[in-house]
């Protein structure tokens, strides 16, 4: 009985260390994401609005909400592949730590 105690209190332990290093993980890929995503709105504003004031085709085609459904396409896709990235070399990484070392 007290061997299945100090079982589960380390399976606790552990299943805390476990939600604590996810936690981490995803604030670190919301972090990078964020950034990722005001570069690329600051990447995309700037040659979309300089093609709405010079291009005749652009002036005629692109009104306020294709301008701004252009940027935050952008924004938004790089939101998600830098925070996927960013979460999944964390994940490798971390796992590759608690590896044991295999001598052949």
């Amino acid at each position: 009985m007290a061997t299945s105690v100090a079982q589960s209190s380390s399976t606790l332990a552990s299943l805390d260390q476990k939600v604590a290093l996810a936690k981490r993980c995803s604030h670190e890929g919301a972090v990078a994401g964020a950034k990722a995503a005001i570069v690329a709105s600051i990447a995309t504003a700037i040659p979309t609005m300089a093609s709405v004031r010079m291009l005749p085709w652009a002036r005629a085609n692109l009104n306020h909400t294709a301008q701004a459904l252009i940027i935050t396409t952008v924004a938004g896709a790089a939101y998600f592949i830098v925070a996927d990235k960013t979460v999944l070399a964390t994940a490798r990484k971390n796992s590759f730590k608690h590896v044991p070392n295999m001598k052949p």
